[in-house]
C-alpha cells in the first residue's frame, strides 16, 4: 500500500512525521493519518511528497517499483 511506501521513504531519510509534515506544510497529526491509511492522500500531498523525496508520483502510488521515472526514449 502507498501508506507503507511513504513511511518507508520517511524512515529512509531518518525524518519524523512532524518533520515531514513541516516540510510539506501539514500538521504532524494530519500526516500521521495519511501514513496510517486513515485518510486518503490528496493529489497535492502526493506531489509534495514526490518532490520532497525526489521520486515519481507513480512510485508513491505503487504503480511502479522504480523510484525515478526513466527518461523518455526517442
Amino acid at each position: 500500500m502507498m501508506y507503507k511506501r511513504i513511511r518507508e521513504l520517511r524512515e529512509q531519510h531518518g525524518w519524523t512525521q512532524a518533520s515531514v509534515g513541516q516540510r510539506i506544510n501539514f500538521p504532524q497529526r494530519t500526516y500521521a493519518y495519511y501514513e496510517a491509511g486513515k485518510r486518503m492522500l490528496p493529489p497535492e500531498v502526493i506531489c509534495a511528497l514526490a518532490k520532497l523525496y525526489g521520486v515519481s508520483a507513480d512510485y508513491i502510488l505503487e504503480l511502479t517499483d522504480e523510484p525515478v521515472r526513466a527518461a523518455a526514449q526517442s
